[in-house]
């Protein structure tokens, strides 16, 4: 199979490039400095149209194909995996309201969130519930004719800032999912800094206290929370992220590429020495190889094959392991340079350690593909019987 972009994937993916290396790598550094993502980065998103790039047309979005939303997040990616994080936490606010919204809920939400009037979060982990996201311990509880929502929620990206969240909270045993506004009464956010990486990602404690929401914001049906709302934006999530790698791990190779180009030792410059050039053809393998399986899932995304999920599991899998063993190697390259702020190294291996970690961690992914392969081999076992009776 031939995977080859289109001139219009290329002109695009030049485009996305120019933006990235002008108008935010230049400034990354300063913002994981200051834990803060300035406002008028995000209105140049908005502007440009990439916070509503996966909301179809007709609702004001623009439309991409998968694999041009990919091209975008990678080089996002390259730039700030922080913004990165924006993007994603955005994306599944809208994939949810797109695949399980009213019409009304599309009507009203997906304008704002495709011009950035409204920002989305994710709000589904909580300070005790992680990986087992099915058992949140927030609650809704019906009442004429409004949802009462209880509980808190951590980690949340860009939660310092966004006004619109996607909730997952039990109601009557059920995860349901529902859509809360900040200017709810009851809502607080506060925010969460210090982070190992990700730190201009502006995460925040999401607190609902009592906050009643009309029933009209429930996404999908009471107990679709997880299974059905949250498994659209987190498939979209894993997506993104996996593109996002491989950004990220494309600036680790440009950085080491310059590097050991210029630094010298023992009378010779770095990329002379062939452990250094071993280091450099594994970072350049394993790109590629993670690009491929994010191809993949892109081509089965624009296609609809209901194997993209687990193809997209297999993709972030690969290459959020791939990207921590790239920064891992590129800090080591630039040896104590590696570990100064005047290097973006240090920030990048930081960064790369968290996609290691978000929408679903190396090991859920790791059970999720396992199970699908006994899954597979079992089918595959059937029809083989199947074929002998016949």
């Amino acid at each position: 199979m031939e995977i080859e972009l289109t001139p219009q994937q290329v002109q695009e993916q030049d485009i996305f490039r120019a933006f990235v290396s002008e108008e935010i790598a230049p400034y990354a550094d300063q913002y994981d400095q200051d834990e803060c993502t300035p406002d008028e980065v995000i209105k140049k998103l908005a502007e440009i149209g990439y916070l509503g790039a996966i909301i179809p047309k007709e609702h004001g979005g623009q439309g991409m194909d998968a694999i041009t939303f990919g091209l975008l997040c990678e080089e996002i990616g390259r730039g700030s995996a922080s913004l990165l994080s924006l993007l994603t936490v955005h994306g599944m606010v809208c994939q949810a309201i797109l695949k399980w919204g009213s019409a009304s809920q599309k009507a009203s939400w997906l304008p704002k969130l495709a011009t950035g009037e409204a920002i989305g979060a994710f709000g589904l982990t909580e300070p005790n519930i992680g990986s087992d996201a099915k058992n949140v311990e927030s609650t809704a509880l019906y009442s004429n004719n409004s949802y009462v929502l209880t509980g808190e929620k951590k980690w949340i990206s860009f939660g310092q800032l966004a006004n619109l969240f996607l909730i997952i909270a039990q109601c009557d045993g059920k995860p349901s999912a529902f859509l809360v506004e900040r200017n709810t009464p009851g809502f607080s956010t506060a925010p969460i800094t210090g982070l190992l990486g990700f730190r201009s990602a502006m995460l925040a404690k999401v607190h609902l206290n009592k906050c009643q929401v009309p029933e009209e914001n429930l996404v999908g049906k009471v107990g679709f929370g997880f299974s059905h709302v949250a498994g659209a934006a987190l498939d979209h999530g894993r997506y993104c992220v996996g593109w996002g790698c491989l950004g990220l791990a494309q600036a680790c190779l440009n950085a080491c590429l310059s590097y050991t180009s210029e630094r010298k030792q023992f009378g010779s410059f770095l990329k002379g020495h062939q452990l250094i050039q071993q280091m450099i053809a594994e970072m350049i393998t394993n790109i590629k190889a993670a690009r491929l399986l994010c191809y993949h899932a892109g081509y089965l995304k624009d296609k609809g094959d209901p194997s993209l999920i687990m193809e997209t599991s297999i993709a972030k899998y690969f290459a959020s392991r791939m990207v921590s063993k790239v920064a891992d190697d590129a800090v080591q390259i630039h040896g104590a340079n590696g570990c100064s702020s005047d290097y973006p190294v240090q920030r990048y291996l930081r960064d790369a350690k968290i996609m290691e970690i978000i929408e679903g961690s190396t090991q859920m992914q790791q059970i999720i593909i396992a199970k699908s392969g006994y899954h597979s081999f079992a089918l595959e076992k059937r029809k083989a019987r199947q074929k002998e009776k016949t």
